[in-house]
């Protein structure tokens, strides 16, 4: 709950007009509620999905990415089951601490939803903080936040191009 819509919509829309298959995982099933009203519906746990069946995870922000997912453990292990496969990450807003604190942020460029709490996550986890709207260090793409989800969705379905599946 209390993601931010347009962190989760845009890419959505996005990865839907390049015909990728979009599962939405939380640490809970049922509907999500967004910020700004929208609602998604939450397709499985997060503790079920596999790395090894995924090109890509999307860690959307919001004001639940702190209580919900900075530190949640079967996302940790997730993350960097992925990035040890090279695959596609992505995290947009306060979420870039997701990263940051599952450790797949150590010695990479990266930005948040600069705040005091997500600022010194990036720092606790090694990071270059760029204050920039996007920035991607090889499979590693992070957003500032929410008007950078164009930018950001632009950003993941390019390097989800050069994925061979």
């Amino acid at each position: 709950d209390q993601f931010r819509d347009e962190e989760l919509t845009t890419p959505q829309k996005a990865f839907a007009e390049a015909g990728a298959e979009i599962e939405i995982a939380s640490t809970r099933k049922g509907e999500a509620k967004g910020m700004l009203g929208a609602t998604a519906n939450v397709d499985t746990l997060i503790s079920e999905l596999n790395a090894d069946n995924l090109n890509c995870v999307v860690v959307v922000g919001g004001m639940g990415s702190p209580e919900y997912l900075w530190y949640d453990k079967d996302l940790h292990t997730l993350l960097k089951k992925l990035q040890a496969q090279d695959k596609v990450i992505g995290a947009i807003c306060l979420s870039g601490a997701v990263l940051a604190n599952a450790g797949v942020l150590n010695g990479k460029r990266a930005t948040v939803y600069a705040v005091p709490d997500s600022l010194k996550a990036l720092s606790d986890g090694k990071a270059e903080y760029i204050k920039e709207d996007v920035v991607q260090d090889g499979r590693v793409i992070t957003a500032d936040g929410p008007d950078a989800a164009p930018a950001f969705a632009a950003a993941l379905v390019k390097e989800l191009s050069k994925v061979k599946v």
